[in-house]
Formats: C-alpha cells, sequence, structure tokens
C-alpha cells in the first residue's frame, strides 16, 4: 500500500500557524506588544501577519515559537479547567521557571529556550514528560 505525502508550502504553513496563534493571543488577551514578542516580530510586523492575506515569511525560529505556543495552550486546556486553562498564562506564578513573574513575561524575556521550558513544563505537570 503507497500513501500519497501531502507537501504543504511554506506561506500555506505559515497562514495556518498564524491563524492558530492569533486565536490562542485573543484566548489569553495578549496585548499587541505581548504576542508580538512572544513571537518574535515587531508591533506592526504581527499587525500585518494577523490578517488573511499576510504573505511574509516566518523564520524557523518563530515558526518553533508559534508551535510551542500552541502546544502551551493546548496542554493548559487539558489540564486545567476553562478560567484557570485561559488566565494561567498570564497570572504571576511561583513555579520554579517564573519566580513570581508572570509565564508570558518570562517566555518573552527567555525567548525560545524559555518558550519551550514552559511548554515542557506543563507536559511534565500532565505526565506527559
Amino acid at each position: 500500500m503507497h500513501v500519497a505525502e501531502k507537501i504543504r508550502e511554506p506561506a500555506q504553513i505559515n497562514a495556518v500557524a498564524l491563524k492558530a496563534y492569533a486565536r490562542v493571543a485573543d484566548a489569553w488577551g495578549l496585548s499587541l506588544k505581548e504576542a508580538a514578542g512572544l513571537a518574535d516580530m515587531s508591533e506592526s510586523t504581527w499587525k500585518r501577519a494577523k490578517k488573511p492575506d499576510f504573505a511574509g515569511e516566518l523564520t524557523k525560529d518563530q515558526l518553533l515559537r508559534l508551535s510551542a505556543v500552541i502546544g502551551i495552550f493546548k496542554s493548559l486546556e487539558l489540564y486545567f479547567s476553562e478560567p484557570l486553562a485561559r488566565s494561567w498564562f498570564t497570572r504571576p506564578n511561583t513555579g520554579p521557571l517564573f519566580g513570581g513573574g508572570r509565564p508570558v513575561d518570562t517566555a518573552i524575556d527567555g525567548g525560545l529556550p524559555q518558550i519551550l521550558a514552559v511548554r515542557t513544563y506543563l507536559d511534565a505537570l500532565r505526565g506527559g514528560a
């Protein structure tokens, strides 16, 4: 049996990632500055990237960031009930990665390594790591 592999164009991958990330940013109530910082974009680029006709390219780093943030969102939705799942990322946290700060701020400040650390932390909480 031969399985055909569907190859996606980079523009299509970018569009799907940006649409999903925009939904996560809205669900968490992130400001323009927070959403842009988390995605490693300028605020003006993030404004353009949210639009369906965005034709810009994303770097591999940006795609990985978006993917990891979407994974964080999914982990929170699986682990916590609705109100906490939606507010956890923007609330002060005394956990070992956050030192009383908000996970969103530590993720922006720490960049991709911190975003991935948050994802791993949440996966471990729900028994996946």
